[in-house]
């Protein structure tokens, strides 16, 4: 286990680009170094916050804890006949793994193509993007509790997946690390298109029985026409969630606004295109001081090089106000605040 380190700027481990510092921090390199580090912590006395990719979150204000950093490496995978079973370490890269999976034709992930983080925090937030989500080829995931030390195995049903949800967010929250986090994937593709982003970027470039390849290259180059890179300016991807409203809301939201994006929900709710109300409220590529939203994408928010948390999060309520005062809709924040 690498050393504690004390009073750590956290600049470097967002993808906001946030100054905020922490008041300790340690670097986690394998499962074995969480059992090391347990014997040093106060839990009573001390908060702590697991910290993968920083790409779902804002620090507001410094971290007056411990922020555990993760970063436990390595894929590897079992195959059996069609079905393969593929393991990462919660530090690998996401998007790593999804190149991992689709070079060697294994199917499942390239929908999800270019999300950022790491493999970690995939099955904490049920990420997801073009009609899959993490719930769709979770097996299980291996995870240490904080409270005994002990490494607990969270297969499907254990983690009440639900729309960027689990039961890591809520019930279980803070109270454990996942360490690795095992898919379910399958060499005979069933490629999933039914956006149409995805059905437009495949016809333009005249592809007409798509490969897993085919498909990731697309949400790829769908990803980077609409979403800055958090290395040239701060964000952290889609801000807010694209809110879910029963049909009898939604009939009065349509019949108000035809136009409005929409797609189908379980359960025969509705999904509404956070990111199209945001921008009929007039904040697409909008500047307030240091922080707005991007240019091509309405649902993101970034840093324009100097903003605090505060400013961002204060953004954020000013969307929040609009498009409720306008539409009726409450749209709930995706990224962690801290």
């Amino acid at each position: 286990m690498s050393a504690l380190q004390q009073h750590i700027s956290l600049k470097p481990y967002n993808t906001f680009g946030i100054q905020a510092h922490a008041e300790s921090f340690v670097d986690i390199q394998q499962e074995s170094d969480l059992k090391e580090l347990l014997t040093h912590l106060d839990q009573e006395a001390q908060e702590i916050l697991v910290l993968g990719g920083g790409s779902n979150m804002l620090f507001t204000k410094d971290f007056k804890g411990l922020v555990i950093k993760v970063s436990i490496p390595g894929i590897s995978c079992v195959e059996n006949g069609d079905e393969v079973m593929v393991t990462a370490g919660a530090g690998v890269v996401w998007n790593d793994l999804v190149n991992f999976c689709v070079a060697r034709g294994f199917a499942g992930l390239e929908n999800l193509t270019l999300i950022p983080g790491t493999v970690g925090a995939s099955p904490i937030q049920n990420i997801g993007a073009y009609g899959v989500e993490l719930k769709d080829v979770f097996n299980s995931c291996r995870a240490f509790e904080l409270a005994t030390g002990k490494i607990v195995t969270f297969n499907h049903a254990d983690c009440k997946f639900g729309y960027r949800e689990s039961i890591f967010k809520n019930e279980l929250k803070g109270k454990y690390i996942i360490t690795s986090v095992t898919f379910k994937l399958n060499k005979q593709a069933d490629v999933n298109i039914q956006y149409g982003a995805i059905k437009n970027e495949l016809f333009e470039r005249n592809i007409k029985q798509p490969t897993i390849a085919d498909v990731s290259k697309v949400v790829a180059a769908i990803r980077v026409s609409k979403l800055p890179d958090p290395s040239t300016i701060g964000n952290a991807g889609s801000f807010f969630k694209n809110p879910v409203i029963e049909g009898k809301q939604f009939d009065e939201l349509i019949a108000k606004f035809p136009e409005v994006v929409h797609y189908p929900a379980p359960a025969g709710k509705i999904k509404v295109a956070a990111g199209w109300l945001i921008e009929q409220c007039g904040f697409k590529g909008k500047i307030v001081g240091e922080t707005g939203t991007w240019k091509n994408q309405a649902l993101v928010l970034v840093n324009h090089g100097k903003a605090s948390g505060q400013e961002v999060y204060n953004f954020s309520e000013q969307i929040i106000d609009s498009v409720r005062a306008k539409f009726g809709v409450l749209l709930s924040r995706e990224v962690n605040i801290f």
